[in-house]
């Protein structure tokens, strides 16, 4: 039986992470992005159940973060974010709060109400970064179906 592994921490900050060996078979089926995307949502739905709304973002992205390794999926936690300033490259301390095996994007909140500033938000990392497909995820609702986003740019 392999062990799990538990996630490494640097400066309070989670890293890449690569789950266990024995869903490496997983991982390389998962190549698609729809089968990862179905895959991510599946997890959210699994964390809703298990806690349901109220709590902090926090306590949702840790929970998240368990899915996606008890599930094989490559994932970082809050991956910086360079901007491109005419000729220089930024570092503005943007933390993209989790990417998905290199292709989803993922924001996270737990607010009464998905507001424009929060739509904004995932549309100016999408622009800004490599990624193509994002999810606008509010765990502060009664039926989780109702907090999830998906922005295509």
């Amino acid at each position: 039986m392999v062990e799990k592994q538990t996630p490494k921490y640097v400066t309070g900050m989670m890293i890449y992470h690569q789950a266990h060996k024995e869903h490496e078979g997983i991982n390389s089926a998962m190549s698609d992005v729809d089968g990862i995307a179905k895959s991510l949502v599946d997890c959210v739905f699994t964390v809703h159940k298990n806690l349901g709304p109220g709590l902090l973002e926090s306590a949702y992205e840790a929970c998240l973060i368990e899915e996606f390794m008890e599930r094989g999926l490559k994932f970082e936690a809050q991956k910086p974010l360079k901007i491109q300033y005419k000729s220089k490259l930024v570092d503005v301390a943007y933390r993209l709060d989790l990417v998905v095996e290199d292709k989803i994007l993922i924001e996270l909140k737990s607010v009464e109400k998905i507001l424009p500033i929060h739509e904004a938000q995932i549309l100016s990392y999408l622009k800004l970064s490599e990624y193509k497909l994002g999810f606008l995820i509010n765990f502060n609702n009664r039926l989780i179906k109702d907090g999830i986003k998906r922005y295509i740019i």
